[in-house]
């Protein structure tokens, strides 16, 4: 079974993309910032994580940065998901190694649609 990490501050949104991903057949694990999140890919790496830019203790752009410099990581595919909307937010996101940028508020079929298609392609 597919394991995705959803990493945000809000619970309603981790909720809300849990629900979803749930729902599209995935087993979905949360975690309310990037410390928290860094320690759950360092111990089990997951198949893909999304993440807020916004967060305490660790930022979004750190956690990607992360994930894509740590050799055993460095293929897990990150969506970022950002009320950061501006170009220059998706361009540093995308330089940071994110595999995809999605803009707050969503489509709920965007989300899930992004996280199948990278997920294929692994």
């Amino acid at each position: 079974m597919t394991t995705v990490l959803i990493v945000d501050d809000s619970s309603t949104l981790r909720e809300m993309i849990s629900g979803l991903l749930i729902k599209a057949g995935m087993t979905v694990l949360e975690a309310e910032d990037g410390e928290k999140a860094k320690d759950m890919i360092a111990s089990s790496p997951p198949d893909l994580v999304v993440l807020d830019i916004v967060m305490p203790n660790m930022n979004g752009y750190e956690l990607c940065r992360w994930v894509k410099n740590n050799g055993p990581t460095k293929d897990v595919p990150v969506v970022i998901c950002s009320s950061k909307n501006e170009e220059f937010d998706r361009y540093w996101g995308m330089k940071q190694g994110a595999d995809a940028y999605i803009a707050k508020p969503f489509r709920p079929a965007e989300m899930v649609e992004t996280v199948k298609h990278l997920l294929r392609g692994r």
